[in-house]
């Protein structure tokens, strides 16, 4: 559910932009901060994505999906880490499925924003208040390697790399379904569904260009082992188009089969590998983290 939801009305709000609107109802928050949250999608007008300049009508419903917390309402949190590399730029962990990445509707506390502060304080100050030294996320049941800057002098240049399509991303996912080709892509545009806006959907009104590069690693009987790379990072990108081809994840109960596969412990998806130029050095650096037992425990039931 939304943290937040206004009603546009002819008294209020009718014909402003959805930013300038919203700076007096989100009092904790810059208006360069909710610009932001706009560009992120994570303001929805009547469940679509709207630019900040766009006029607010009469009757519409502007929802704010992301935590109003900001980083003085953070406690730290101890929650192991899984560390993989570390140095005075950069972290590198193995997130756990089940992990949140950090505060939002639904989620105030034990996420991973709550252990890195914990471990490393100093991260407070790097990046947006509200998810310090976060430069990209995973789902909350999608495990595997990911890296967090722990100074600014990081931050910005990995935020960088990841808008320019420079890292290198690479995912272990079980489909439903056998896919014959060996190698392939999924090319099309994806964005919020148009009529169940927490979604994404390749039927979006505002869809974004996305692309998936897959390759088949085995064959099962009824599922595909595949080692997948997106090279756009839209939101739920791998879900969504895996899916809308007829091959959904196995696990995936929102973008695929409502009746969960009861011997699959999640989603069968989990980040491998990861390639990125180290924001210091530019050394080209890779990190990989082997699939977990309880995937691996799954895919060995397969036949």
């Amino acid at each position: 559910m939304p943290e937040k939801s206004f009603l546009v009305t002819a008294d209020e709000g009718e014909g402003q932009r959805i930013d300038v609107f919203l700076v007096p109802k989100l009092s904790d928050l810059s208006r360069s901060r909710i610009k932001s949250l706009i560009e992120n999608e994570e303001i929805l007008i009547d469940g679509k994505v709207r630019k900040s300049s766009y006029r607010l009508k009469e009757g519409e419903i502007v929802r704010v999906e992301y935590s109003l917390e900001v980083s003085e309402g953070l406690v730290p949190e101890e929650i192991p880490l899984s560390i993989v590399y570390r140095d005075d730029d950069i972290l590198v962990l193995n997130k756990p499925a089940g992990l949140v990445i950090h505060t939002g509707a639904g989620h105030k506390h034990h996420t991973l924003v709550h252990a890195l502060l914990f471990h490393f304080p100093e991260i407070a100050c790097v990046g947006p208040q509200e998810r310090p030294g976060i430069v990209h996320r995973l789902d909350k049941e999608t495990s595997g390697v990911m890296v967090v800057a722990l100074q600014s002098g990081a931050f910005y240049p990995l935020q960088r790399q990841f808008k320019a399509r420079e890292v290198e991303k690479t995912y272990l996912g079980l489909a439903r379904g056998r896919i014959l080709h060996q190698a392939g892509q999924i090319d099309w545009p994806i964005g919020r569904h148009p009529k169940h806006g927490e979604k994404i959907s390749i039927r979006s009104d505002k869809p974004r260009d996305a692309l998936t590069l897959y390759s088949v690693r085995q064959l099962y009987r009824e599922a595909t082992f595949l080692e997948i790379k997106p090279v756009t990072g839209r939101m739920h990108q791998i879900r969504v188009h895996l899916s809308a081809a007829g091959h959904p994840l196995v696990g995936d109960s929102r973008y695929g089969s409502r009746k969960a596969d009861p011997k699959c412990p999640r989603i069968f998806l989990h980040a491998t590998r990861l390639s990125f130029n180290h924001p210091r050095s530019q050394d080209r650096m890779t990190f990989e983290s082997p699939l977990p037992p309880d995937l691996q425990t799954y895919l060995d039931t397969l036949i």
